[in-house]
């Protein structure tokens, strides 16, 4: 790929599958866009008012279990943020997401199906520049004792840790240069996880109906539910990193810039965007081709 270069794909493709949380089974069709239109998320479903949402940080509406965007007209999509890492880790810039239902499917659980979607579409090159995000100031929310950091670099770096009571989780920590390579082979298959003590909860919530030991890993204890067991032994703290890299490519374009999360999840990653937009001095767009020269 020219990573100079603004990304569309290379064609259409569609793929079916249940939302974890509605339960409803959802037909999505990835297009081609624009140069310079972003990734927008458009309800084939809803004809009475305006049916698109642009995949923006702006736009998140709600940050329970998902990152779910809306517009002005009450429009939603939600559990946006797997397809997003997708798009974001293989530089895909510009695509329409038509979807006729409410919420993206979870597929397996992991971001796995999606790059598979987007290999089979295809990317092609468009005659516009690619805009980067590059931090030049050190940017941080916290709320107790959960932090969400951008800080300065020459490439895209992830720094993630979590701590769960559950013996099957314990304490994890990854730290990563991202580049497209690195995300296929060492994030892309992490899937979601959950505890089997909360199903009932959620599902009484109107949330969980679509999941199963199919698209979420379920944790009970020190146990893991799901017959073929992990894909990682931290596969937990790779799945939040992966959910992490969703939610910031709602800023808008590839970070330059290093990300440290500590217990974060979809709600700071929120915070810390929107935190992002509120302090333009701290960063800056750039075309960067000679920070891309140093970074590879």
């Amino acid at each position: 790929m020219t990573l100079h270069l603004q990304h569309t794909l290379g064609g259409q493709v569609t793929f079916s599958g249940v939302g974890v949380h509605s339960g409803q089974v959802v037909t999505v069709t990835l297009s081609p866009a624009p140069a310079g239109s972003g990734i927008v998320f458009l309800r084939t479903d809803i004809v009475a008012t305006d049916p698109r949402i642009p995949a923006q940080a702006a736009h998140v509406v709600e940050t329970r279990l998902g990152t779910v965007i809306g517009n002005a007209a009450g429009v939603r999509v939600s559990t946006i943020e797997h397809l997003m890492a997708a798009f974001c880790a293989l530089g895909v810039d510009n695509a329409l997401v038509s979807l006729d239902g409410p919420e993206t499917p979870i597929m397996d659980g992991s971001c796995e199906p999606f790059v598979r979607m987007i290999d089979k579409a295809g990317r092609r090159p468009q005659h516009a520049p690619r805009a980067f995000l590059e931090i030049l100031e050190p940017i941080a929310v916290s709320t107790d004792d959960k932090q969400a950091a951008l800080l300065p670099a020459d490439r895209f770096e992830v720094a993630f840790e979590i701590l769960f009571d559950a013996p099957a989780i314990g304490r994890q920590v990854v730290d990563a240069a991202i580049d497209e390579a690195v995300f296929r082979r060492d994030f892309a298959d992490s899937r979601t996880f959950g505890f089997a003590h909360e199903v009932e909860a959620l599902r009484s919530a109107g949330l969980a109906r679509g999941g199963s030991l199919d698209n979420v890993v379920v944790i009970d204890g020190g146990d893991i539910l799901n017959p073929d067991g992990l894909r990682r032994t931290d596969e937990f703290v790779r799945h939040k990193v992966l959910d992490a890299i969703g939610d910031l490519y709602l800023l808008g374009g590839p970070i330059l810039g290093r990300y440290e999360g500590r217990y974060s999840g979809h709600a700071l990653n929120n915070a810390l965007a929107r935190e992002v937009l509120a302090r333009p001095a701290a960063w800056r767009w750039t075309e960067a081709p000679e920070v891309l020269a140093r970074a590879v």
